[in-house]
């Protein structure tokens, strides 16, 4: 699930990335303002990564998942690359789940 949901969130980096120099042009919105919480959102997504595993991680990352489709109040395209990645971020953890379960129940084994 580690590897999933870490690309999931790196990818998800550069999308706020992106879309903060998209909004810095297209609203009115103070460049500190977008800046600040761009930041906050894409350092929070790079320190998730290391912490995936635990508990209460996979629930932060629906947050964020979540905060990326409410920016689509500022830009209405992030509607849509929030849909598109909250989609990512299911997959990575359901796939992840049961890829782990596999490499567990063939350790198990000893396979």
């Amino acid at each position: 699930m580690r590897q999933l949901c870490s690309a999931t969130l790196i990818g998800e980096v550069f999308v706020v990335l992106f879309a903060a120099c998209v909004a810095m042009k297209m609203t009115d919105v103070s460049s500190s303002l977008i800046w600040t919480v761009s930041g906050i959102a894409m350092l929070l997504c790079v320190l998730l990564c290391g912490v995936i595993t635990r508990p209460g991680a996979v629930a932060i990352g629906w947050a964020l998942q979540a905060g990326l489709i409410v920016s689509g109040l500022l830009l209405p395209t992030m509607y849509g690359l929030g849909v598109v990645f909250a989609g990512l971020w299911w997959c990575s953890v359901h796939y992840g789940r049961k890829i782990d379960q596999i490499k567990a129940a063939r350790a198990a084994q000893g396979v």
